[in-house]
């Protein structure tokens, strides 16, 4: 089985990216699917958002792997959620940027370590979703260049799209000249609220511009949702009710069908 790679991204911060990625995983992982998370952001906020610490002065980190360091196999770490593995990050990485100036090849390493894990191991890994930071940095293009496919979460707010249409700009000069299999799977609509005329106002333009890249499922702003990561847990464990755990089940529901069409279309 082929690991579909999947890079969550927007240069913006505070959109909904690492909730997502946190969500998604444990939504697939419930739905019995092997998920494993490679934090890629030097905040490391998906680390501590399933659990883990982004300061224990560990090896185990995607720094370690990215400076040659360490092997991908030496670096993944258990979660407490069944089929949800994690490769921490923390903020080390924030130096690779400068750490790698002198190398051509740099944009690759995330790639190609990830090439050479998956053809010595035999993985079940369904999915892999890379946490990006929140800027087009180094970091970001070698997540652009180790995906398949990027989700976008997209907060329904003035100037999302201007943001939006920058990222586009980016991954499509990435596809031109360093990863041309690069393509937009989803973009999520995230912290809508559906009594703000402008909420529905980018959710009209979007769905308008991107057609059906756009995912049926919105993420609203909800309370619950930004009380989660401070417990280390997903939302949809720490309070499943809720209108935000609600809609990962329902864009988890949505991303399976998706699944299902792609290879149906292979």
């Amino acid at each position: 089985m082929k690991s579909k790679i999947i890079s969550v991204i927007n240069q913006k911060g505070g959109v909904g990216k690492t909730t997502t990625v946190i969500n998604l995983a444990a939504g697939l992982a419930a739905s019995e699917k092997k998920i494993l998370v490679i934090d890629l952001d030097p905040q490391g906020n998906a680390t501590t958002g399933l659990g883990h610490s982004n300061i224990d002065g560990s090896e185990k980190n995607i720094y370690n792997a990215l400076n040659g360091s360490k092997n991908i196999s030496e670096i993944i770490q258990k979660t407490e959620i069944n089929n949800l593995d994690i490769i921490t990050s923390n903020v080390d990485l924030s130096g690779l940027e400068v750490e790698t100036a002198g190398d051509n090849g740099r944009a690759f390493i995330l790639r190609d370590k990830l090439s050479a894990f998956f053809k010595e191991n035999s993985t079940d890994y369904s999915h892999v979703f890379i946490d990006c930071p929140p800027s087009l940095s180094l970091l970001t293009v070698m997540a652009l260049v180790a995906s398949n496919s990027l989700i976008v979460p997209l907060q329904t707010e003035f100037f999302a799209l201007e943001g939006l249409t920058q990222l586009v700009k980016t991954i499509d000069r990435v596809k031109d000249s360093l990863n041309s299999d690069l393509s937009i799977r989803g973009i999520i609509l995230t912290m809508y609220d559906k009594r703000n005329k402008l909420s529905s106002q980018v959710e009209k333009e979007a769905r308008d511009y991107f057609k059906e890249k756009v995912y049926n499922t919105v993420i609203p702003r909800n309370v619950r949702l930004s009380e989660a990561p401070s417990h280390g847990i997903p939302v949809l464990i720490y309070d499943k009710t809720c209108p935000g755990s609600k809609s990962y089940f329902n864009l988890t529901e949505e991303f399976l069908n998706q699944d299902k069409i792609m290879e149906s279309a292979a």
